[in-house]
């Protein structure tokens, strides 16, 4: 596919991190599916420096203008930010990251939830009444790719806001592509576990979920369609801008 310089980082990258803004950057990294920033234990989520795995994600990851970074800075608070109404997740859990963007949608926004399994979500759904946001959450139990293709065949192409993808890490290109075409311009794809414990580092060849994740970064760095930018918090966050 096409490709893009390194470093061609225009004004869409500095608007689409204000738009996600602290409500999912700091929302959901910091929240239950990272504890160890809660609970003050820094060495499994912040990276060395000199680590092999900070080079990694210097060589996988676009940076900001100087002057990009102020005006990112500038805009958090910006009314455009409000904006995000229709969002896809991909992998639930107990439905805390799902929670957690329903409550900053406004009132007629929409979270399509896709998981597999509904053992895990039973911990979290009550809750979702408890907050009064259950009417903004759509919960499909089915694998992820067929709601996609349900969704791309009833005409949804590039009417979401934001996708995030944390399901099975060998289809985590397939989730991209997909995810590319639902998205507006201009909108988020939050792609988790892209530094995968460091495995990336050295991917076996039998290990399929590794090599999955190592060959969409290494594909998300010359995407074209994209603007990016990886986060080392966490497991890794890749955020993808729709050009």
């Amino acid at each position: 596919g096409p490709e893009m310089p390194l470093f061609g980082v225009p004004k869409e990258v500095a608007v689409g991190t204000a738009m996600l803004g602290v409500a999912f950057a700091t929302g959901v990294l910091a929240g239950k599916r990272y504890p160890s920033l809660v609970l003050g234990t820094p060495k499994s989520s912040i990276i060395d420096k000199s680590s092999p795995l900070q080079q990694y994600i210097l060589d996988h990851s676009l940076r900001e203008h100087p002057v990009l970074k102020k005006l990112r800075l500038e805009e958090v608070l910006h009314p455009e930010g409000a904006l995000m109404t229709v969002m896809i997740f991909l992998g639930v859990f107990t439905g805390y990251n799902t929670l957690n963007m329903a409550l900053v949608l406004p009132d007629n926004g929409k979270v399509i939830a896709c998981d597999i399994n509904e053992d895990y979500i039973k911990i979290g759904k009550p809750l979702w009444k408890e907050a009064g946001i259950e009417h903004k959450i759509d919960l499909r139990i089915k694998p992820a790719i067929h709601t996609l293709d349900e969704l791309l065949a009833s005409g949804e192409a590039e009417t979401f806001d934001f996708a995030f993808i944390d399901a099975d890490k060998e289809s985590y290109n397939e989730y991209y592509e997909k995810c590319l075409h639902l998205i507006k311009k201009g909108g988020i794809i939050a792609i988790d576990n892209v530094l995968w414990k460091g495995k990336v580092l050295k991917p076996r060849r039998d290990d399929l979920e590794t090599q999955g994740i190592h060959h969409l970064n290494e594909k998300l760095l010359r995407d074209a369609r994209i603007n990016i930018s990886m986060l080392p918090m966490g497991d890794g966050l890749t955020l993808a801008f729709k050009l």
